[in-house]
């Protein structure tokens, strides 16, 4: 049995392909009465084993499953799974899948219908709202890989129904590689295993109300095609591009990009433990802007890259959200910046002072409403919080940003983040894009 993680309280483990995660018709032995021997003849317990189940996993899928080793922890992980889907700090249960599907997904996709399952053949069935046994179902999917027709999938689950994934991927005309329930391709082909598992599961402690998250991913088999971009997914980075120079990563808010900044919990060390050799970063993007961020895999080519980046030959274009209209439709921006470290921030000078430097931005409106516009800004120069600054002192600070912007007004928008994205990186034959 491959056990992730045991206590008193709780054991994690990976539930094997074609193996039910309880007993069934079928009589087969299941992981539920695998992990009371084990508890049993591990332990030396002379009577019954209590064991509680608090999810399941299809049988032919493979993953990550937590059962509980007391009831109070059961109850506990019961409660947080009705939680699905969430981010919170202290409550709810993060599942995430990947997939392998026929086709070509869009980038991002949420989908959501009402189904139910069919008793007579134990297939789910789409349904309408207020049908009987009409459950709703919600997903949403970054493609993450496309190649020889296949691409892989990170699926985060919104509700957990009866064969939600591969039903609803199905019904929307991307079906799972080798389900031989709802890919007609494999109907007559149970030889062929389904590419979907359950690689990482997120959840608070019922005890010691930690959060923890558990990954186990597979790369063999029907997996090899994706073993790169799947190693990086199960180290918590999602991959935008990769080749035998370079990755370039999809940052998430919250997340420092350097080691020096947030040791382990940085994404060059995430990276660096995915286990395809040693990473470099090159450039940074603050904790609160998400999008690219780029990694050389060599020494070599992270000083070349350093080297172009401070020659102005790596093109950085962002998107935001900015308060109001600025009075120009596109423009180019030059002002002077100087950095004051202890209190964390930056100033910003029409005409250079002591210790300025000079910065340079570029933008374009690409749509605005009544409020609020969207920019694509292009940084000519990268200095500490230069499009944050450099745009507030314009009068159109980012929405969402308290630092260089209006509180009153992120407050009255619900402004939740700082609506800042790196969408694009261009260098020499690359031109890398953040769909």
């Amino acid at each position: 049995m491959n056990i992730l993680y045991e206590d008193n309280h709780i054991i994690v483990v990976v539930k094997p392909e074609n193996m039910p995660s309880q007993g069934d018709s079928s009589g087969s032995y299941d992981l539920f009465s695998a992990i009371k021997d084990y508890i049993k003849v591990k332990y030396e317990k002379p009577g019954a084993v209590y064991l509680g189940l608090v999810h399941r996993l299809d049988r032919p899928v493979t993953g990550v499953m937590v059962f509980a080793k007391t009831s109070k922890a059961a109850g506990r992980l019961c409660d947080d799974f009705k939680i699905i889907g969430s981010n919170k700090n202290e409550r709810g249960v993060n599942k995430k899948y990947m997939a392998i599907v026929c086709g070509k997904p869009p980038k991002h996709q949420r989908l959501e219908c009402f189904m139910k399952k069919d008793e007579r053949t134990g297939n789910a069935v789409l349904c309408k709202e207020g049908d009987e046994g009409a459950k709703y179902a919600s997903l949403e999917y970054t493609r993450v890989a496309q190649k020889n027709g296949l691409a892989l999938l990170d699926i985060a689950l919104h509700t957990g129904r009866h064969h939600q994934i591969r039903f609803q991927l199905a019904n929307a005309g991307y079906p799972i590689y080798g389900d031989h329930r709802y890919n007609q391709q494999f109907i007559n082909d149970i030889k062929t295993q389904i590419a979907l598992q359950a690689y990482s599961l997120t959840l608070t402690h019922p005890t010691k109300r930690e959060r923890m998250r558990f990954c186990y991913a597979v790369t063999s088999g029907e997996w090899e095609l994706f073993s790169d971009e799947i190693k990086l997914l199960a180290a918590d980075c999602m991959p935008v591009f990769i080749d035998d120079q370079v990755v370039v990563l999809d940052k998430q808010i919250g997340v420092e990009v350097a080691y020096g900044d947030a040791g382990e919990n940085s994404l060059e060390h995430r990276l660096n433990s995915a286990g395809l050799g040693a990473f470099y970063p090159v450039h940074r993007l603050d904790a609160t802007t998400s999008g690219l961020v780029l990694f050389a895999r060599n020494e070599g080519v992270r000083d070349t890259l350093l080297k172009a980046f401070a020659q102005g030959e790596v093109k950085k274009f962002y998107r935001c959200e900015v308060v109001g209209i600025p009075k120009k439709a596109e423009d180019t921006l030059t002002a002077y910046l100087v950095k004051n470290a202890d209190e964390g921030r930056v100033r910003i000078f029409d005409k250079a002072v002591e210790n300025s430097q000079q910065i340079i931005t570029k933008y374009r409106v690409i749509a605005k409403d009544k409020h609020t516009s969207t920019l694509e800004a292009e940084l000519i120069t990268g200095r500490t919080h230069q499009i944050r600054a450099h745009l507030a002192h314009i009068g159109n600070p980012i929405v969402g940003d308290d630092k260089y912007g209006d509180r009153e007004f992120n407050k009255a928008y619900k402004a939740s983040r700082i609506e800042l994205r790196s969408v694009r990186l261009v260098w020499g034959k690359y031109d890398i894009k953040a769909e």
